[in-house]
């Protein structure tokens, strides 16, 4: 009998040391200890205006007006799509006198929100509002695959991206990928988009020189064709 039960203790401890064997190494001690999540980044704003004055049609927190043939023969001059419509900024203001420290530092939370697109909201510091006549600035709120809808301005336009992120710009009839940070320029006139290729959010700072925010929408949206996919999908892919 006792050489049954060493029998058994011996088989019982060899697959003890069997299993031990089969199981995953422990992570080295620099690896062990878990890195924190990255934030999911900030949280989706909230359109400031959702009526204007009447006889005004508002939309997503913008101003919708009709666009006349003029407008459509000067848009004609720079590229061959149709103006849908014009957008700007709805609501009365009073302009700041610009003598306290408060008209030229504001918070985030003082800017007009707009929501041009799917995934994309703007925070818009019109200059006209807050005391200036040739500075206009916004900040995107720029989801995963947001983007605003195929757009020109009547100015120029500069975009700045801080962060590592990508972004996949139609700018006229080019496609092309920016990775941050980076500062694209946009001529006056131009059709242009832009579509994050991120899994975060991503906050674009846009300057324009003029106190106005207003931008024509056209009939075309770049990012749905199938060049536009594979060079988005390539991006994506060669992120590390």
């Amino acid at each position: 009998m006792n050489r049954r039960f060493a029998g058994n203790a011996l088989a019982l401890g060899i697959a003890l040391i069997v299993a031990g064997c089969a199981q995953p190494p422990a992570p080295p001690a620099s690896d062990a200890q878990a890195k924190p999540a990255k934030p999911a980044g900030p949280p989706e704003p909230t359109v400031t205006h959702t009526s204007g004055a009447p006889g005004e049609k508002v939309a997503n927190g913008e101003v919708i007006l009709s666009v006349d043939d003029a407008r459509q023969k000067l848009a004609a001059q720079h590229h061959p799509y149709k103006v849908l419509e014009t957008r700007r900024v709805p609501g009365p203001f009073q302009v700041p006198e610009m003598k306290d420290v408060k008209d030229f530092a504001l918070s985030k939370s003082d800017l007009d929100v707009i929501h041009p697109g799917p995934g994309e909201y703007v925070h818009v510091m019109e200059g006209q509002r807050h005391g200036y006549e040739n500075l206009t600035i916004g900040i995107t709120w720029t989801a995963p695959g947001g983007a605003p809808p195929m757009h020109t301005h009547k100015g120029e336009e500069s975009h700045v991206l801080l962060s590592g992120q990508k972004i996949m710009y139609a700018l006229g009839d080019k496609l092309f990928v920016k990775e941050g940070p980076y500062m694209v320029n946009i001529p006056a006139g131009v059709p242009h988009c832009f579509t994050n290729l991120d899994s975060e959010v991503a906050e674009l700072v846009v300057i324009f020189p003029t106190n106005v925010w207003e931008y024509d929408v056209v009939d075309y949206f770049p990012f749905n064709t199938p060049e536009a996919k594979k060079m988005a999908e390539e991006a994506r892919r060669s992120k590390p």
